[in-house]
């Protein structure tokens, strides 16, 4: 947000949005895929909003009437706060405010009321989203025509949640008009209109039933570990005619947590592909994410342009700069850079794989259920490896298929596909394994421990549809099924998890990694796994997988190390035992 004077001229906010729609699709204003589509979206919609069938209307007087409200309150902090400055928008605000408030529905029960009831905003750090925040929770609150209206501020922790508690309450401290005209009284931890009960406050993690939000507001969302906080909002709304979530955050690395699970969902609604591949999806989410796309160079000067709307106002470039240059000279801050900078998801701080260099390896034509992309590898050489670790949560089994030549190529690389089995009871106590479940992307047993027949079961369903050379099993945890299995003429085979077996194939696997010579789905479930994986050289540069925490798993990136530790040696089952020492 830039300085503007106390009585600025008034502005056709309509007209400025439209400007920078058309700009960002030209070329003339930098910015990534997902703005992009949602520029071209927003031109189109114009488009069609002239016809009969297209049930939205896009109304210049109400998509400027929180511009103009923004616009009329306070700095709260810094220079411009001293020296008494109002708000200005900058045009990408503008366009975001004025998409979110200016479509509505045309006709039916609907009619008159917003078409989009939440508003996913995901901004790099510094550029001025706080404020943008503030800003709506005060119109929600005083001006947007709810009786009764309750704002939520929510968050994690306190004090995330005062981030935009506190400038709402200072800005409305700040003006005495404001405060007499929509008769808001300043408590402690509230903002509250006696005349209707309309009230301002804040949430910490999840507040449970009761309110009946109008807004919930909530900032830095990569850091909820689960979804009750947003889901106990969305649900308190809907005695509400038109209410309006703002989730409002910067990328992070909880590539399992609820925020990137919703990123992912959005960009495929954006992208015309819908859930799992299906048919487009009318959604009312809209969905804004600044950041730049895989192909950009992260080092190069044009990738904070395009990353940082508000480069030059609320964040400086030189500042940018020197914090590049940081990440640059030493690795351990490149994760946070392009986090917190170019709003990239990454993996664990110490993660061993390059988990945008994976992304990169997954193949849009290959579908992500197994069951279908099975049918197109059937006949197929293949190696299985089993990680049977947990019995209560993950059990992996990965589906290696080496190339046709006798080397991996782009145009014939590894392939590979993965199962994941896991008993209902770990599916209720994770949401990030509800999500994929509902997906269909786990084998989900009944009960407290995983069925290991159904995995018996899978593995003769795939020598029946692969031509399976080699089972690879750590023995540590497998010996009654491999019992059985061997009973059944299994090629069964005995890899050990230590280093000495696990080092080569592990770092060969980030060498194909990198060169694209390995081809994938692009599973969200194996992307978190392998963005879970860290690793410490020993004397010796030797490496072996590990996790950083607890809750975070592994267990398909180990099965797929071991496989790979099969197709590497050259050897089959009948004449080769890589049991290490």
């Amino acid at each position: 947000m830039t300085v503007a004077p106390a009585a600025a001229p008034a502005r056709d906010y309509a007209a400025i949005a439209r400007q920078y729609a058309a700009d960002v699709v030209s070329g003339k204003i930098p910015a990534g895929k997902q703005i992009r589509l949602q520029c071209e979206r927003f031109i189109t919609d114009l488009v069609r909003s002239a016809s009969d069938d297209f049930p939205y209307h896009f109304d210049e007087s109400k998509a400027g009437r929180p511009c103009r409200f923004i616009e009329r309150l306070p700095h709260t902090k810094g220079p411009w706060a001293r020296q008494k400055k109002r708000l200005t928008l900058e045009p990408w605000q503008i366009w975001n405010i004025c998409v979110v408030f200016g479509w509505l529905h045309k006709a039916g029960s609907q009619k008159d009321t917003r078409r989009f009831r939440r508003w996913l905003l995901v901004v790099p750090r510094k550029n001025g989203k706080s404020a943008i925040a503030s800003g709506i929770a005060l119109y929600m609150l005083c001006a947007d025509d709810e009786y009764g209206a309750e704002v939520y501020s929510g968050a994690t922790n306190e004090k995330q949640a005062w981030e935009v508690f506190r400038p709402a309450r200072l800005m409305v401290q700040k003006l005495p008009a404001l405060k007499a005209k929509f008769g808001i009284e300043l408590l402690a931890k509230q903002l509250h209109r006696p005349d209707d009960g309309s009230r301002m406050e804040t949430i910490i993690g999840d507040p449970g039933d009761g309110q009946s939000p109008s807004c919930s507001i909530h900032d830095e969302y990569h850091e909820h570990a689960d979804d009750a906080q947003v889901d106990t909002m969305i649900t308190g709304m809907g005695a509400r005619d038109q209410p309006l979530q703002l989730l409002i955050t910067t990328a992070g690395e909880n590539l399992a947590g609820p925020c990137y699970a919703m990123i992912l969902e959005q960009r495929e609604r954006l992208a015309g592909i819908g859930h799992n591949g299906g048919p487009p999806l009318e959604d009312d989410t809209f969905f804004a994410e600044y950041a730049i796309d895989e192909e950009d160079d992260w080092k190069s000067e044009a990738a904070l342009r395009k990353a940082n709307p508000n480069i030059g106002v609320s964040v400086g470039l030189d500042y940018l700069l020197a914090r590049q240059r940081d990440a640059v000279s030493t690795p351990r801050k490149r994760g946070i850079f392009k986090t917190k900078h170019l709003n990239l998801w990454v993996a664990a701080k110490s993660a061993y794989f390059d988990i945008e260099a994976w992304r990169r390896c997954a193949d849009s034509a290959m579908p992500v259920l197994f069951a279908e992309a099975a049918e197109l590898l059937r006949g197929r050489r293949c190696i299985l490896s089993l990680d049977l670790a947990s019995k209560v949560d993950i059990a992996a089994i990965e589906y290696l298929f080496p190339p046709i030549g006798d080397r991996p190529t782009k145009d014939d690389p590894y392939i590979r596909l993965g199962r994941y089995f896991l008993p209902s009871k770990a599916v209720e106590d994770v949401s990030a394994y509800q999500g994929w479940d509902a997906q269909g992307l786990l084998d989900v047993s009944e009960g407290n421990i995983t069925d290991y027949e159904e995995i018996e079961i899978a593995i003769g369903e795939a020598r029946e549809i692969f031509d399976v050379e080699t089972i690879a099993y750590d023995p540590a945890q497998a010996t009654m099924l491999v019992t059985r299995l061997m009973k059944a003429g299994a090629p069964v085979l005995e890899v050990k998890p230590n280093v000495i077996n696990f080092s080569d194939p592990m770092k060969q696997l980030d060498a194909f990694t990198k060169a694209e010579l390995i081809r994938h789905a692009g599973c969200p479930v194996m992307e978190w796994q392998m963005s879970n994986v860290v690793a410490q050289l020993d004397g010796k540069d030797n490496v072996y997988p590990r996790k950083p925490r607890v809750e975070a798993k592994i267990d398909n990136p180990v099965a797929l190390i071991a496989a790979l530790a099969v197709a590497l040696s050259g050897e089959e089952a009948e004449s080769f035992s890589y049991t290490g020492i």
